[in-house]
């Protein structure tokens, strides 16, 4: 194992540690954890598809171990450290040593869930809302539960090396490791300890310079002898920078001066571990059902090993083309969400199986969308020229790697394609069907007589609403873009801004997208236009129909879902960070704004109001007036909606931030007091679920499928069983790897920045 070239080093930091946890820092013992449960699907497979889903599975197991190295410095030392005692003890053995090292059943069950927790977020940050999560038990013991254990006695200088090495990051509570967040806002390990926001933003202008995509990359800044910054943009990739095989790529690794700023392009970032990705697709390339796939994986291939985005776009192309098929998949540094400024891949893989009867509806609802698409509340230049009829199935995961897994997703997220090759979108069924069941009585601030009402119908409209923000949502709307040869994709004389009934004074230019030019708010602000849209035409009966509500249930199912949303602003505010004046999480910041726009419509649509629960405490209540959604929601929903995509079409970044900052904005000013809310919500909030995957391994020439019970202690032998061939290897590879760049996240220097 490459030994920490210093066991204190990120100790400096940790060494300011606040108190113990509050209720925010921890996973509770009683957390949720669900099954994934895909064994019908699996089942139907044929033997080659079931090689081909489980050769993709391996790849993104493979690849999802990066976002150990794209979430804290610490989180590949405390995956390592797990690992290596969970592979000597499994959790029952583990807990009689615990037992007798003198912790109560309590401590040991907080020790699983914190462990389960950091393999199902991989890392020790919560992947829905950033918020570090650190041990819910004393120190001192889970140190002697770890240096007394079996992998201990195996290995006792690796072991001990690792606990020195993160124990006390692992605790740590210091303000600025609270959160993910650049420079003194949080932690980030896209970008070195010493990038400030300025930094990213030069570094951006850089990329955006060079027509180089930033969604591979890393950023680390050294000064050198004069105090001048030297940036590094470091892509991922399985070749090094000395590599001797041309490639579209080795000509963009060198040097370059820009706005007097020294910048050095190079590659191989996380190299050993996406070495194992591409053999993996390699060897699923044999099991492919057409040569679209075929050509799809050997772009990824091309993508991963040289570095290229635009191999990962000709792959995305195929992929986009690829219709129907039985096993859908995707797998690349895709979401943004947890970069904060933005642009920057998280790495995810997902695997899964289509569901037939509910994959008929979307394709109902994909037909019907050019018809929908004309309801929108924006003129017609303001939409796609053309609408790609997409793909949209309903898809029952059997992987998914990486931070978390969402119910419902809508990619590539390449700008360019979108808008001319089109997407994909799917549901990810049996996700939707564990991940957001509710229990009455854990259901918080409605009033009690909508409680059986959304008990009912919130699975049913979440169902419609994903399907409407993924294909009219993130699927609707056209961005204004000036090519570099000068020619427009709209008309300059006749398209008028029906904000200001002028022609457009503002469009994209050439290398720029929406990701880039709108930054740190763009997940958010696409999320809220998506969910916006969801909101405005599940009041469509045509819609309701494909999905086959009809009459009384049809108005349940759309009350529920507006009445889910507002409750879900309320719940946001577990996701906004006072100190900073910030928010962690894209949808439920997203969420916020809606309830906001639906606040002000005013005429009692919406009201939400401080109580006192029978419990004593601070509680609140959210009322919508259900006669009230069409004759007053949908109007200021519709203006709402209209000017989030005119500013977003035109890239009017001002007008656009002073939009959606305007709305997200948390203060304590009546008649809300949203601050004072935030404080009553964080008393009531409930964790999200943890979930198990299942593993596929490879008995002779049969796949098997490997399932795991719904506990944390079913969640830790399923990462047990993971990588049964090279764990410790992969260990060994993660945290020499993260020891390699550990001096970037030493207390953070005043170096200075990049003049911008």
């Amino acid at each position: 194992m490459g030994e920490p070239e210093a066991g204190s080093e990120f100790a400096i930091r940790a060494a300011a540690a606040g108190p113990m946890a509050d209720a925010q820092y921890i996973l509770p013992n009683d957390i949720g954890v669900s099954s994934l449960d895909c064994r019908e699907a699996f089942r139907l497979l044929s033997p080659t598809e079931r090689l081909y889903a489980h050769h993709l599975s391996r790849a993104a197991w493979y690849g999802g171990l990066a976002v150990l190295l794209q979430t804290s410095p610490e989180a590949p030392y405390i995956y390592a450290l797990l690992s290596r005692l969970f592979r000597a003890q499994d959790p029952d053995q583990l807990r009689q040593h615990a037992l007798a090292e003198g912790l109560t059943e309590e401590e040991y069950q907080a020790f699983l869930v914190y462990a389960a927790g950091i393999y199902s977020n991989m890392g020790n940050y919560k992947s829905f809302g950033d918020t570090k999560f650190v041990p819910n038990l004393p120190k001192e013991k889970l140190e002697r539960v770890i240096l007394g254990s079996k992998a201990a006695q195996q290995n006792p200088a690796e072991v001990r090396s690792l606990w020195q090495t993160c124990g006390e990051l692992m605790f740590s509570l210091e303000p600025r490791l609270r959160h993910l967040g650049l420079g003194k806002e949080g932690i980030t390990t896209y970008f070195s300890g010493n990038c400030t926001m300025e930094d990213a933003k030069l570094a951006q202008d850089f990329l955006d310079s060079q027509n180089l995509s930033a969604y591979n990359t890393r950023l680390f800044k050294d000064v050198d002898q004069d105090g001048k910054p030297r940036y590094e943009v470091r892509l991922a990739s399985v070749l090094g920078t000395e590599s001797a095989l041309h490639s579209e790529m080795t000509s963009r690794l060198k040097s370059y001066e820009f706005r007097g700023n020294h910048f050095q392009v190079t590659r191989g970032d996380y190299a050993p571990i996406l070495q194992k990705v591409v053999e993996h697709l390699e060897r699923a390339k044999a099991y492919a059902a057409n040569s679209r796939q075929e050509q799809m994986l050997a772009q990824y291939i091309e993508s991963f090993t040289q570095g290229s985005i635009e191999a990962h776009k000709r792959g995305s192309r195929f992929w986009i083309q690829d219709k129907g098929p039985i096993v859908e998949s995707y797998i690349g540094f895709i979401e943004s969400y947890r970069d904060p400024f933005g642009s920057r891949g998280e790495f995810e893989g997902f695997v899964a199986m289509v569901n037939k009867a509910m994959s008929a509806k979307f394709e109902c609802l994909v037909a019907s969308a050019e018809q929908l698409l004309k309801e929108l509340p924006w003129p017609p230049a303001f939409e796609k020229d053309k609408f790609l009829s997409p793909d949209f199935t309903s898809l029952d995961v059997l992987t998914f790697s990486g931070s978390g897994i969402p119910a419902g997703i809508n990619i590539p997220n390449y700008d360019d394609l979108r808008q001319t090759e089109g997407f994909k979108n799917v549901s990810l069924g049996n996700v939707l069907a564990v991940a957001y069941a509710t229990q009455r009585e854990k259901l918080t601030f409605l009033e009690e007589d909508d409680k059986d009402l959304y008990i009912r119908w919130k699975g049913p409209s979440f169902d419609v609403q994903v399907g409407l923000h993924e294909l009219l949502g993130h699927g609707s709307g056209k961005l204004f873009v000036q090519d570099e040869k000068g020619a427009f994709n709209f008309d300059q004389e006749t398209v008028i801004n029906p904000e200001t009934g002028e022609q457009i004074q503002s469009w994209y230019r050439s290398g720029e997208t929406w990701d880039s030019k709108f930054s740190t708010i763009a997940s958010s602000y696409e999320e809220c236009r998506a969910e916006s849209v969801g909101l405005y035409l599940c009041l469509n009966p045509q819609v309701l129909e494909i999905f086959g509500f009809e009459g009384a249930d049809a108005e349940d199912v759309i009350y529920v879902n507006w009445l889910n949303m507002v409750r879900a602003g309320l719940l946001a505010l577990e996701f906004y960070t006072p100190e900073v004046s910030s928010w962690r999480q894209a949808h439920m910041q997203a969420r916020f704004v809606i309830l906001r726009v639906l606040l002000e419509a005013g005429e009692g649509l919406v009201t939400v109001t401080p109580t006192t629960g029978t419990d004593g405490r601070p509680d609140a209540r959210v009322r919508l007036d259900r006669n009230k959604i069409r004759s007053v929601g949908k109007p200021a929903l519709e203006r709402f909606l209209r000017r989030l995509q005119v500013l977003k079409s035109t890239g009017d970044v001002a007008g656009g931030r002073a939009l959606y900052e305007g709305y997200a904005a948390v203060t304590d000013a009546p008649p809300e007091c949203f601050l004072t809310l935030r404080d009553t919500v964080l008393l009531r909030k409930e964790s999200r679920k943890l979930i198990v995957q299942p593993n596929t391994r490879l008995e002779g020439s049969e796949v098997q499928l490997l399932e795991y019970e719904a506990s944390a202690a079913g969640l830790i032998q399923s990462f047990s069983e993971r990588f049964p061939e090279d764990g410790p290897e992969l260990e060994e590879i993660l945290t020499q790897l993260a020891t390699a760049d550990a001096r970037f996240w030493k207390c953070p220097s005043e170096a200075p920045s990049g003049q911008a």
